[in-house]
């Protein structure tokens, strides 16, 4: 047993450490209490080992002193005994003038520090609060390692900002529980990822994780699908099926829009949150299962339990812990990481542009990235994957520019397309616009000294023949009338 709590952490407060000493002779003991509790420590004393292994059952302590001879039990024995049990409580060993070989010994044996009769009151003090400062700051150490693993114990799920390790910490807190989980957030945000996330790190990960997405389903399938049915139970029903509910037996299932099930339904998921059991379709027998229920939704329940069209009850059985995710524009600073974890994917997917370590070679151009970091993504990570997966596709050299991204962003970000290459910069024009105005008139310098010939303009500026095709056709340049132009020269 570790007498110092389950995380290894004192129970002292901050301001106020705690310190137990242990020694037959009244005089040390209350000669050190007088000394320590001045300098502000809260001081218990016991009289004997037997009192003092007592007083060490029963709490925390940020010190210890041991004295090192004892009638009833030696300190050397106690140490061994404090050892056996707890590695990280410091004790100093209270030693008379000429044990030094003994102090040394113990030591050996797992003492911090040894106390020497008669002491200096002003070194034992400074050694004190170095010996408990210390411990604490390895405490401390400790406890940031373990939250950041259970935080980082999630390698699909990228994020580092506030809202994300928020929501991360909860996760890990209720994985390993057996209740009910709402998830809810806007469309794209990673909801069935967290739900697998949840499953991974529960003592469920053994069996099996069946997402069910409701939405997408008649209500007659969504039974079937769901409870399994009979041979005969309809007329399809050629042969029996397990349903969802039994599969995931001992596991986990999880529903995907939760919202969208019809009243009949809802009932019988009632049942099964409450009874443990159900029927399956065409049948008489009761099949009893053990499944833990993650439920997730877009819609808001609440809302849609006031209007009678979702069970009160049957909201309350769900929403015993809610996990809400952020949409990726109230956590941008995410955007750069999953855009890194997006291109390593799809790069390897397709097979271009990796390094001989395996790591991608492409990255976006300053604008593009600025783009996309000030885009609104109403359809969240989803929106942002599908993005980087289409840039990956349609890059031909190891920058992605901006031409690469779909027109829409382009436009959202207030980049104003010109009816002609003639008509003027606005005088409100963005930073995008005014690089975009550079680029075109680059461009139709480049294509009038070569008579309108794209091949040799895309040489001389030297990028690739598709990228200049691209940049001309979202800077609306009229390739003919600069071929047009020079014939006439």
């Amino acid at each position: 047993m570790d007498i110092r709590g389950g995380n290894g952490t004192t129970h002292g407060s901050a301001g106020r450490a705690r310190i137990l000493i242990i020694d037959d002779e009244i005089e040390i003991r209350e000669s050190l209490e007088a000394l320590l509790t001045s300098e502000g420590y809260d001081v218990v004393l016991a009289q004997n080992a037997a009192d003092g292994e007592r007083e060490l059952e029963s709490r925390a302590w940020d010190l210890v002193l041991l004295d090192l001879m004892m009638p009833d039990k030696s300190g050397m024995e106690v140490l061994r005994d404090i050892r056996e049990r707890d590695r990280y409580t410091p004790i100093f060993m209270i030693t008379a003038w000429g044990s030094v070989e003994a102090a040394v010994q113990a030591v050996k044996l797992g003492a911090n520090d040894y106390v020497s009769k008669p002491w200096d009151n002003d070194k034992l003090i400074i050694e004190i609060e170095r010996a408990i400062a210390g411990q604490r700051l390895q405490d401390e150490n400790t406890q940031l390692k373990r939250t950041l693993k259970q935080r980082y114990a999630f390698p699909n799920i990228i994020g580092k900002s506030d809202r994300m390790l928020k929501v991360l910490d909860l996760v890990s807190q209720v994985a390993s529980s057996r209740s009910t989980i709402l998830i809810t957030g806007d469309t794209g945000t990673g909801k069935e990822l967290i739900a697998k996330a949840i499953h991974s790190n529960s003592p469920r990960v053994d069996y099996a994780f069946v997402a069910v997405n409701s939405g997408s389903l008649p209500t007659d399938l969504l039974e079937s699908t769901l409870f399994g049915h009979v041979k005969g139970a309809f007329t399809s029903a050629v042969q029996s099926k397990k349903g969802a509910f039994e599969v995931a037996n001992k596991g986990t299932i999880f529903f995907d829009e939760v919202g969208t099930i019809g009243p009949e339904i809802q009932a019988k998921l009632l049942r099964v949150i409450q009874e443990k059991e159900f029927t399956p379709l065409g049948s008489n027998e009761v099949v009893r299962v053990d499944v833990r229920i993650l439920a997730a939704t877009n819609a808001d329940l609440r809302k849609m339990v006031e209007e009678k069209k979702f069970r009160e009850d049957l909201y309350y059985r769900l929403n015993v812990i809610n996990i809400d995710l952020p949409t990726l524009r109230d956590r941008r600073e995410d955007i750069p990481a999953l855009i890194h974890h997006f291109l390593e994917r799809f790069c390897h997917e397709n097979e271009k542009y990796l390094d001989e370590d395996g790591h991608t070679l492409l990255r976006f151009e300053p604008e593009a990235m600025q783009l996309m970091l000030d885009h609104g993504w109403p359809g969240n990570v989803r929106e942002l994957e599908n993005v980087v997966e289409r840039a990956v596709v349609l890059a031909s050299v190891p920058v992605i520019s901006v031409d690469v991204l779909p027109d829409y962003l382009v436009q959202a970000s207030g980049i104003r397309t010109r009816p002609s290459e003639d008509g003027a910069l606005p005088a409100d024009a963005s930073l995008f616009e005014i690089v975009a105005e550079f680029e075109r008139r680059t461009i139709i310098e480049s294509l009038d000294r070569f008579h309108g010939s794209q091949t040799e303009a895309a040489e001389a500026l030297r990028v690739p023949l598709s990228t200049l095709n691209q940049k001309i056709k979202r800077l609306n340049i009229d390739v003919k009338k600069r071929g047009e132009k020079a014939a006439n020269i």
